[in-house]
């Protein structure tokens, strides 16, 4: 799977953002700030917004570069930032592409996929915790061998479950990933997609509730399933 790391201090944009790439079959991780970023471990392609709190993203993305394994990876500046000068500034510092916000989505993904092919990275798109594997490139899901069939929520929401499996999701985390919304009144939504998901998988106790926070994928139950299959 293609691995994003995404430097944006915006928190509801990059939430959205992230939620968006997870669903066309990238793994994103985010970073708020530069050191952060820095901190990150090694990612396929690393879109860079410009003005982080901590440092300018033009020597950021020049200390990316610095790295041993900052050569091969791929990096997009996104930006408000639309100056002819900003973009010569943004190119020579190291950069592959420069994308100036507000963008449409296609054309990040179709940017990124152009980057890729010229780094030559490639990555395969199917998740498998146990017995449930979801195929973000496809949008199916399979249980114990099975095909599963989801609405679009549904899959959504088994996906951002999967990709953090064994770990706690809050439920606003998750209701911005798959809904794109943080208000309260939402969440007897989530709680009707975690029940009508639950059904549909037939594995009991692969959803853990916990209480006051949110929701969990539970890899022992769903590895139980599997070699029970």
């Amino acid at each position: 799977m293609i691995t994003v790391l995404l430097v944006e201090d915006d928190v509801r944009l990059a939430d959205a953002l992230a939620g968006a790439l997870e669903g066309h079959g990238y793994l994103v991780e985010q970073a708020r700030t530069a050191e952060a970023a820095l901190a990150a471990p090694p990612v396929d392609i690393v879109l860079l917004d410009l003005g982080l709190p901590d440092m300018d993203g033009i020597e950021l993305c020049r200390r990316l570069r610095e790295r041993r394994e900052g050569g091969d990876t791929a990096v997009i500046m996104v930006t408000a930032r639309g100056d002819r000068r900003e973009r010569v500034r943004g190119l020579r510092s190291g950069a592959d592409d420069y994308v100036v916000k507000p963008l449409a989505l296609e054309e990040l993904c179709a940017r990124m996929e152009a980057v890729l092919r010229r780094t030559g990275r490639r990555g395969g798109s199917a998740l498998t915790v146990g017995a449930v594997t979801v195929d973000p490139a496809t949008r199916t899901a399979t249980c114990a061998g099975e095909r599963v069939d989801l609405t679009r929520k549904e899959f959504d929401l088994l996906t951002a479950l999967v990709r953090e499996a064994g770990a706690v999701v809050s439920r606003e985390r998750l209701l911005l990933r798959v809904w794109r919304t943080d208000w309260p009144g939402a969440r007897r939504t989530l709680e009707v997609h975690v029940g009508t998901l639950r059904a549909k998988l037939g594995v009991p106790g692969v959803i853990e509730t916990v209480r006051g926070v949110g929701y969990r994928l539970v890899p022992e139950e769903s590895e139980r399933c599997a070699a029970a299959s």
